[in-house]
């Protein structure tokens, strides 16, 4: 039935924008017969709205792998740097946190562990809605901030680092099994704000997949044995997405695993100063407003990178996004 009601709602989506394509040419039409610049004006702004709808359904339509419908865990980790990757990483997370909004997601936080002074060591949240994991797959990687530092009493310049992992949530259709003895699991007390059950009892639950090396967490509920539950939950996620790496491995022959949070590594970088720009640096799609970009203005850069991941063409500049 799930099935069934995305293939109507993309049928109808695209007869809506066929419809509404037709009517305003015809509006475009009566207004320049009837010299009417104002009718013209408003079904010519009405087409631009248009174009961008149907530029989000062909990328829909692009997200048809296993598990692009499903809900997705995102991490965020801060590099090496102290107080300003640390910042840096709570404005990737916040970034990701206002682009799930924009999209009528939901957001759960899963853990958070914050910096010294300020901003995030790391951070883990659920992003619920159609097709999560398929837009937000592709920003994984290291992402890299220069900017004159509020921490630096000499205004100079710093560049800093933080790395994003993006994980599926694994659904029923899918059936992972884990191996408990290959796992240790640790328990301790949650941080941050929660009252004096979570700053007394430990209840924040952290396992590590001996095998692998994968380690995940989770701190959001008051009751161990729930978080537990979500623990396991994330690793078999984490555990699927790495047999998906190797799949894509395979078939293009190039690495996709995680890699150290620094020079060298990064897929995007975010400018703010001497002058102002976001560049991806595997599509080389562009924006001259870093202010909207982490805002949550980040779909033009998914949309270039799933393009250039399905066919290998590069994206085009986004000068201003909107």
């Amino acid at each position: 039935m799930r099935e069934r009601q995305l293939l109507e709602d993309g049928i109808s989506a695209v007869r809506r924008i066929e419809t509404e394509l037709s009517d305003n040419i015809e509006l475009i039409e009566m207004g320049e017969e009837e010299g009417d610049a104002e009718v013209v004006a408003d079904a010519e702004g009405s087409l631009r709205k248009l174009l961008e709808e149907a530029n989000r359904q062909q990328v829909e339509a692009m997200l048809s792998g296993e598990a692009d419908s499903n809900d997705t865990y995102l991490e965020v980790h801060s590099g090496a740097g102290g107080t300003e990757s640390q910042d840096w990483a709570n404005m990737l997370l916040r970034m990701y946190i206002r682009w799930a909004e924009r999209q009528g997601y939901k957001v759960d936080v899963m853990e958070v562990h914050d910096g010294e002074e300020a901003g995030i060591k790391s951070a883990t949240i659920l992003v619920k809605g159609h097709n999560a994991y398929g837009w937000l797959k592709t920003e994984s990687g290291v992402h890299r901030l220069v900017r004159i530092s509020p921490y630096d009493s000499n205004a100079r310049r710093h560049t800093s680092f933080s790395s994003v992992w993006v994980y599926p949530v694994i659904d029923d259709s899918i059936d992972i099994d884990v191996n408990e003895s290959d796992c240790r699991i640790d328990t301790y007390r949650a941080s941050g704000a929660g009252g004096q059950h979570v700053n007394t009892t430990d209840s924040a639950v952290r396992i590590t997949h001996i095998p692998t090396g994968i380690v995940v967490q989770c701190q959001q509920e008051r009751s161990q044995h729930k978080n537990r539950a979500k623990a396991w939950d994330m690793l078999r996620a984490r555990l699927y997405e790495a047999e998906l790496q190797k799949r894509e491995e395979a078939a293009n022959q190039e690495a996709a695993s995680k890699t150290e949070i620094g020079w060298g590594h990064q897929i995007r970088s975010y400018v703010l100063q001497p002058y102002q720009l976001v560049k991806d640096l595997r599509t080389g799609v562009e924006s001259t407003s870093p202010s909207d970009v982490l805002d949550g203005a980040v779909s033009p850069f998914m949309e270039a990178a799933l393009a250039h991941r399905i066919d290998g063409s590069a994206g085009s500049e986004v000068d201003d996004i909107d």
